[in-house]
């Protein structure tokens, strides 16, 4: 049977440095700060809102709601963004997606400055994280994956990596993220010929497919290390993911559970996500203040 990498152990880990880089930061008079943007009421985006809520503040982070209505015109959430962009004291925004049809998500993403932007949610931030610049930050799912193979000692380097999925959240993001850690990367999708044969190959299989139970017994082979992105509610109404655990769990060394796995991660990254952007802010002010001081 296959080790279960457990997202609770990765998050201790994530929740010790996240908690002492907060108090770091508060000793220095920096509050870091969380603001969640939100159009409607949508069930998912408040449980999601109030999870994040309880996990930022549990680690000392400030935590804010700022919430327009479903109506609300495209232009109000322009200036929410702008308002938010303006607001020295708020170091990371998560707009809550997706957002009302009648708003051009990209158009409003793209307004949010890159250095607040604490989901790569801009094109600004993929930008950074395909070139490896440092600009903004990755998705916090794709670095959820990355930070449980850390957890668990996993060298990336040289080993063959399947990515299964290419969407700009999760797919293309986990790659390149593994290609910085130096593995040698392949991306399968819907019209990736022979499935099979490709991922039975790779010594790390990440699966973002979006679809229940699409990787089985016959895509692995042993000795693989399978990271599942995906959840859903199967047909007897428990939680599952792109992999057919059962099926494929006997095979595999080791895979990430669902519920447990990569989700459960995504939460603690986003908070250490916020710290950082918290740490590079108060960094530039000094060094500004420095130069500053230098000139005269």
């Amino acid at each position: 049977m296959a080790k279960l990498l457990l997202g609770k152990e990765v998050n201790a880990s994530l929740n010790e440095r996240v908690r002492s880089k907060a108090a770091r930061l508060r000793e220095a008079g920096i509050t870091p700060t969380l603001a969640i943007l939100r159009v409607g009421e949508r069930p998912d985006d408040l449980a999601y809102e109030k999870g994040a809520r309880k996990r930022h503040e549990a680690l000392g982070i400030d935590c804010r709601s700022v919430v327009l209505p479903a109506e609300a015109r495209q232009e109000e959430l322009l200036a929410a963004v702008e308002e938010l962009n303006r607001d020295a004291s708020v170091h990371g925004v998560l707009m809550l997606r997706p957002l009302p049809a009648h708003i051009d998500e990209r158009l409003v993403c793209g307004a949010l400055r890159a250095e607040k932007d604490v989901d790569g949610q801009t094109e600004a931030s993929m930008a950074g994280v395909f070139t490896g610049s440092g600009v903004g930050f990755a998705p916090c799912t794709a670095q959820a994956c990355m930070e449980i193979l850390a957890h668990y000692g996993i060298d990336c380097a040289g080993r063959r990596a399947v990515v299964v999925g290419r969407s700009l959240i999760v797919g293309k993001p986990a790659a390149m993220l593994l290609l910085q850690k130096n593995a040698t990367v392949t991306v399968c999708h819907t019209r990736t010929a022979d499935l099979v044969e490709v991922t039975r190959q790779a010594d790390i299989l990440l699966v973002a497919a979006g679809r229940a139970g699409v990787i089985g017994a016959e895509h692995v082979s042993e000795g693989q290390i399978v990271i599942d992105v995906g959840i859903h509610v199967g047909a007897d109404g428990r939680l599952c993911g792109d992999v057919d655990f059962d099926a494929v769990s006997p095979v595999v060394e080791a895979i990430t559970p669902v519920p447990g796995g990569v989700g459960s991660v995504t939460t603690s990254v986003l908070a250490e996500h916020v710290t950082e952007a918290a740490l590079r802010m108060y960094r530039d002010r000094q060094s500004r203040i420095y130069i500053r001081q230098e000139t005269f």
